[in-house]
């Protein structure tokens, strides 16, 4: 069999893991996609940044100082030791957070842009409405924003599924906990078992294609790519 049950069960930790790291993104992403967009203050420079920053560090230097923070020195470990949750290194929480942290930007970035390009007319007329910034944001924002939203929930997903560095450092390569398809491939690789490497690895392939694919058909990857 091309694939063996430590692979299926690689690739359906990605896929958990993957699927809640774009919802927590999407979740905490938008008010500070909303802020970037909309804000004069002299921090939207040094946020931006702080955002962006994964897409010119290395992994493993992400990855190093999120396990030093989360370690029981650190100060997310020391916080998360107060509430009797232990340390979050080589778990599945620990990848979480490490892939929030560095699928950050690929997913405040379609957003951000997506919120640019609503302009101020229709804000405008739903203040002539008396909508309130709730409703204004709910009723014209997100519907015309939708596009940014598929693209940064389509780019957010496919970057966590390709990680590796940082959940290497972070997590490990413990089976069915921590270990994802990029750690298996690199298994496969190290034992020499190419054949086993090449079904994942030629899986990956595929899924960047169809995300390229898709974006591409949308009309949206200009736009996602806008801001990077």
């Amino acid at each position: 069999m091309p694939l063996s049950s430590a692979d299926f069960a690689a690739i359906w930790l990605t896929l958990q893991l993957a699927t809640l790291t774009t919802v927590i993104l999407l979740l905490i992403g938008t008010p500070i996609a909303w802020w970037l967009a909309r804000s004069r203050s002299w921090l939207k420079g040094p946020v931006g940044a702080v955002v962006a920053l994964p897409l010119v560090l290395p992994p493993t230097v992400i990855g190093f100082y999120l396990l030093v923070s989360m370690g029981p020195n650190g100060v997310i470990g020391q916080f998360t030791q107060s509430l009797g949750l232990g340390i979050l290194p080589f778990s599945f929480a620990g990848l979480v957070v490490g892939s929030v942290f560095y699928s950050m930007p690929f997913v405040v970035q379609p957003l951000q842009n997506a919120f640019e390009a609503i302009g101020e007319r229709p804000l405008e007329v739903a203040a002539t409405l008396r909508a309130g910034p709730w409703d204004t944001f709910f009723s014209v924002v997100l519907p015309l924003a939708r596009p940014g939203f598929v693209s940064a929930a389509i780019l957010g997903f496919a970057h966590t599924i390709g990680e590796f560095g940082v959940v290497l450092m972070i997590g490990g390569n413990i089976p069915e906990k921590t270990r994802v398809v990029s750690v298996q491939i690199f298994d496969h690789v190290e034992a020499m078992e190419y054949a086993q490497a090449h079904w994942l690895a030629g899986g990956m392939l595929l899924f960047s294609f169809l995300i390229l694919l898709l974006l591409r058909g949308s009309g949206q990857l200009q736009t996602a790519g806008s801001g990077r």
